[in-house]
């Protein structure tokens, strides 16, 4: 929307003739220019370590510490709007009141950029991805500077640079050479495991000493173990982008988030991360931590504990072979009711014991139409294969399988139960396997009436619909009811509730070994590779035995090779049975390479996989503390001072760590399981790495869209008569993202060059609590431009630009004000409610404006400092100006003197049988005693009483009495 420039008044140029001195959008944009640099040339925001090259003043370490970090950056070749930076100007706040609340702080903010933009970016244009990424850093750095962010800028990383991630490649090589001793409860050196199975302590799984075992072997022992291994895993291929992508990065519909491709469910050899073997502790971490409530349970639900029992359904093969199908139930005590099982396509056991033909009497709802089991499982499996996992879990109105062509045996009956595949059923969740129990199960009776399947009862209903399932509706399911029809020769559970049927059945299934009490998490080991050529090289090679040996210290940083063609190659969107090739796979001379790994020159295969990028946000708020250390990625001594434990951090972390809810369990449960197996180790002191988490809500704007749905650009539609208009045409309106895809996007650049970064600071802070999401309006910008020019009017005179501060001391009005200002400002800049505080300061700057002539400088100076977290350039300015060669940053804030902050009187209501018929002002100091005999003394209140007796005063000094009479 078009906007007026709001610093002219008037005939051109009359304003400024009339007041030179004005703060102007001109004015601010000098003041800004000059004290950003002035902070850079001195250090400003240097935080100093305690120890190492960036040991500070003895001063400042010997404050307490406040470690304020914001979510990193991706560097976006379209730069930033202004929704981009609102948690970075709260955190620059908060970061700048702690500095004045005596506080050593570190604040600083580095990029993550690794990733799939610049290297799609790369295969349109030709232009190597860090060429385009350090450009796009450069832009974002000088955006965010005329911002006036206070960081600490030798401290900042980006992903990409060497010195980084040859950090990132030695932490995924201590990872690799670690497993986790269940026993010991934490990660350990896998040297230790060798020793244990060298010294037959513990033993291999055939029996074999170690020394039997060949290279492989021992390799593919160690591989189950290692924290960091490779496997064959299901993975969510696209081939339209010659890539792997996780979960996350796979649509509702199954297709890729970028691009737009189908993505299908194929099996590679993929490197993974150990993270279930942490399950428990990051689900028990979590209450030590300073976290919102939401963003726990997501991660509680995603990690997904479950307890329960293992059961085995013995089944034979096609070849004649007797196996187990082995699911996972939370009900075991509805074993009873089990009348057939599902498996996922992908589950092990199904080309197995798929036979040639089908049975004789196979249903033909069975089959699907298909002349053999082995072309009906086939078919299926190709179906679900299109399908993303969230589509396969969807609440289908019409549920879709096939029989496998087998029968497995429930082992409480003895019954033979059909067993089908179903895509219901995933590989990612308990065995892959399912018991069905139809009657207590509303997927699975949907499932047994779509294809003919029994139903038993063996949980009596108990809202009277009988115990008979072929008259249901749906299926009953309770914990409360009692167990029916489950008895064999040998248990009985009839008349028992679910807690005892559970209590017996799961040791009767122990002692026959069918079964045994466990607990099962839907948590995944994290898929850890991705077949592209812009992200972290794995630090691992292979012998001509196949076998993975990584790199030593000494090797690394292992650094991307120069290549002509980025790309992966891509394949027909809709082949499924394509296969990937990685860039780095095509350059043989960077791939095949002699080394000397402590035996002597071998030919080694370098790892063609490169890491997610998610593997350098995993610890960067590590790297932050101590980024030109060149032996360590931190020094022990700067991460205990930082990050370590003290009261009320138990685990450790950062102070304050502020970004969008979006991350509440992907970069966040990496990063804390990272962090886990660094203090296991012994590398840091924290055990967690963000202690207190606050989630930013996002700047919305108005999208306009035309009559074909199209966005048309919001800053020319023109409003009129509560209709909107673009170049007169009559648009819609409707509140969502900003963005440059919309049209609707604001940047920063635009606000600072019309208003000022301070305006642009104070408008995103005042717009509402900061947690909240909020529309952007840029015609309410000047409503805090208007408050920095009333504030500078209050300092500065407008015609002559001299000081109009007064010596005298301030009355008692004024100081009243100011130190109610001051108490409500700290207590709001303390708990991040930086609207409140804006509104605080303003109602304070609007008593001094109307009260007229010039401040005392007590008055001037205070408010000055009340202001520098919100907008420190005018503070900068105007400190100066009141005189003062030290910078506003390091000035301690204002402390209010309580005599000044209580009310001088309250309002006392006294009511008399309910109804108000007197207010009193009275001390806020008074007492009960006191505060009855004035009440009872007031002449209105005697006038209402009129002689009634008087049976009871309830009183609550200072605001309230209340008369009951007889």
């Amino acid at each position: 929307m078009s906007q007026t420039n709001p610093s002219a008044a008037g005939p051109a140029g009359a304003a400024e003739t009339a007041a030179p001195h004005r703060y102007t959008a001109a004015l601010a944009a000098d003041i800004e220019a000059r004290w950003q640099d002035f902070w850079d040339a001195h250090g400003t925001y240097e935080a100093p370590n305690p120890t190492g090259d960036l040991a500070g003043s003895p001063e400042l370490v010997g404050r307490p510490k406040k470690y304020v970090m914001d979510m990193f950056p991706y560097p976006s070749g379209s730069g930033l709007h202004v929704g981009h930076p609102l948690g970075y100007i709260a955190t620059d706040v908060f970061a700048r009141y702690q500095r004045m609340t005596g506080h050593n702080v570190l604040h600083t903010l580095g990029f993550d950029a690794f990733g799939l933009p610049a290297e799609q970016y790369a295969v349109q244009t030709g232009t190597h991805p860090r060429i385009s990424t350090e450009a796009n850093m450069a832009n974002m750095r000088q955006q965010l500077r005329r911002l006036g962010l206070g960081h600490d800028k030798r401290r900042s990383v980006a992903t990409i640079d060497p010195e980084f991630y040859r950090w990132t490649q030695w932490i995924f090589v201590k990872i690799f050479n670690s497993w986790y001793d269940t026993e010991a409860g934490k990660a350990r050196p896998i040297e230790e495991l060798i020793e244990q199975f060298a010294a037959g302590t513990r033993p291999t799984p055939d029996g074999r000493p170690w020394a039997e075992l060949n290279g492989s072997e021992r390799a593919d022992l160690l591989s189950e173990y290692r924290l960091a291994y490779a496997s064959e895993a299901p993975v969510n291929w696209a081939p339209g982008l010659g890539t792997v992508l996780a979960n996350e990065e796979v649509t509702a519909d199954g297709r890729s988030e970028r691009g737009n491709f189908p993505v299908f469910k194929a099996k590679l050899r993929q490197w993974n991360m150990r993270i279930t073997a942490y399950a428990d502790r990051l689900i028990d971490d979590l209450d030590g931590l300073d976290w919102p409530e939401a963003i726990k349970l997501q991660q509680r639900n995603w990690i997904g504990r479950s307890e329960g029992a293992r059961v085995d359904f013995p089944v034979t093969t096609a070849a004649g072979e007797a196996r187990d199908i082995t699911v996972f139930t939370t009900r075991q005590d509805t074993l009873f009711g089990a009348t057939y099982m599902v498996l996922a396509p992908e589950h092990e056991l199904v080309g197995a014991i798929t036979p040639a033909s089908w049975p004789e009497g196979t249903r033909e709802a069975w089959t699907g139409g298909h002349a053999t089991p082995a072309d009906a499982v086939a078919a299926y499996r190709a179906q679900a294969a299109a399908k993303s996992d969230v589509e396969r879990q969807a609440e289908a109105k019409d549920k879709t399988g096939v029989f496998t062509g087998t029968f497995a045996t429930n082992p409480v009956s003895g019954e033979r139960v059909p067993v089908f595949i179903a895509d219901y059923v995933l590989m990612g969740y308990g065995t892959g396997a399912i018991m069905a129990v139809p009657a207590h199960d509303s997927r699975d009776f949907a499932f047994a009436r779509a294809f003919e399947l029994p139903l038993r009862c063996v949980v009596a209903p108990t809202d009277g619909r009988g115990e008979d399932p072929a008259t249901w509706d749906d299926a009953f399911s309770s914990y409360e009811a009692k167990l029916v029809n489950s008895t064999n020769e040998h248990i009985s559970l009839d008349g028992l509730g679910v807690t005892d049927a559970k209590a017996r059945i799961t040791p009767w299934l122990t002692a026959r070994g069918i079964g045994e009490s466990t607990i099962n998490y839907r948590l995944r080991d994290w898929l850890f590779s991705r077949q592209r050529y812009w992200g972290e090289p794995f630090p691992i090679v292979y012998d001509e035995d196949g076998i993975a040996h990584s790199l030593p210290e000494s090797m690394l940083p292992l650094e991307l090779p120069e290549i002509e063609d980025y790309s992966p190659r891509t394949f027909d969107p809709d082949d499924a049975t394509a296969e990937p090739e990685t860039p780095l796979s095509r350059n043989e001379d960077w791939v095949n390479v002699t080394l000397d790994l402590g035996d002597g020159p071998r030919t080694y295969r370098r790892e063609t996989n490169t890491m997610p990028n998610w593997a350098g946000s995993c610890w960067y708020e590590l790297r932050y503390l101590d980024p030109r250390n060149e032996r360590q990625f931190v020094d022990p001594e700067i991460e205990q001072y930082w990050m370590g434990p003290r009261e009320g951090m138990p685990t450790g972390g950062v102070d304050l760590y502020v970004g969008g809810a979006e991350h509440a369990v992907l970069h966040l449960l990496y990063a804390r399981f990272w962090s886990k197996v660094l203090f296991d180790l012994g590398y840091v002191s924290s055990a967690e790495p963000f202690h207190k988490l606050y989630n930013q809500g996002m700047i919305q704007a108005f999208v306009y869209r035309d009559s074909r749905g199209i966005a048309v650009p919001a800053a020319e539609v023109e409003e009129r008569d509560g209709a909107y208009y673009y170049e007169g045409e009559k648009v819609s309106r409707l509140l969502g993202k900003m963005g440059k895809s919309l049209k609707n996007a604001v940047t920063p650049d635009e606000i600072c060059a019309e208003y000022g970064a301070d305006t642009l600071r104070l408008y995103e802070m005042a717009m509402g609590p900061l947690d909240v999401s909020r529309p952007w309006d840029t015609r309410a910008v000047v409503g805090q431009f208007r408050l920095l020019q009333r504030l500078w009017r209050n300092v500065v005179d407008e015609a002559s630009g001299a000081l109009t501060v007064s010596e005298d001391a301030p009355d008692e009005a004024t100081l009243r004000a100011l130190h109610k200002a001051i108490d409500g400002t700290r207590h709001d800049l303390e708990a991040m409610r930086f609207n409140t505080a804006i509104a605080k300061i303003t109602e304070l700057n609007n008593h001094l404006t109307k009260a007229g002539g010039p401040l005392a400088r007590p008055v001037a100076e205070a408010l000055v400092l009340m202001v520098a977290p919100l907008a420190p350039h005018i503070a900068e300015e105007l400190w100066r100006r009141l005189g003062h060669d030290d910078s506003v940053v390091h000035q301690p804030f204002p402390v209010a003197d309580p005599a000044y902050v209580v009310d001088e009187t309250v309002t006392c209501v006294v009511q008399i049988k309910g109804k108000v018929k007197a207010r009193l002002e009275v001390s806020p100091e008074i007492t009960d005693g006191d505060l009855e005999k004035v009440a009872l003394s007031d002449e209105r209140v005697v006038a209402a009483l009129g002689g009634a007796d008087v049976r009871k005063v309830i009183v609550r000094a200072p605001k309230l009495v209340n008369i009951v009479t007889a």
